[in-house]
């Protein structure tokens, strides 16, 4: 989908990494909730609460899923899902657009 319709935009954005990471919270009348953000090159780790799938809007990645002894690459038009309460970590290779979906399990 390329746009969302009728949604809550939070306007305060989630800042990571010194600013290196961004993102803004949209939340849906249904209760879903994503978030739209921006990736600079660098290497990351993140946690989670619920289960995650992260689209790459635009941009090269590698990322190390947990359970998983190698790293995959992703790139623009691809995604890749995580477990809820697990780590994962990334390393940006260019400038990454995101789009992340956050489910309740």
């Amino acid at each position: 989908m390329a746009q969302f319709e009728k949604v809550t935009v939070i306007k305060k954005a989630n800042i990571y990494f010194d600013g290196k990471v961004t993102s803004r919270t949209v939340l849906f009348d249904d209760g879903e909730k994503k978030t739209l953000g921006i990736m600079l090159p660098g290497e990351y780790e993140f946690g989670t609460a619920d289960k995650e799938i992260m689209e790459i809007m635009q941009g090269n990645l590698e990322v190390k899923l947990p359970d998983r002894s190698e790293w995959d690459v992703f790139k623009s038009g691809d995604s890749f899902e995580v477990k809820a309460n697990s780590k994962f970590k990334l390393i940006v290779k260019e400038i990454t657009d995101y789009c992340c979906s956050y489910l309740k399990e």
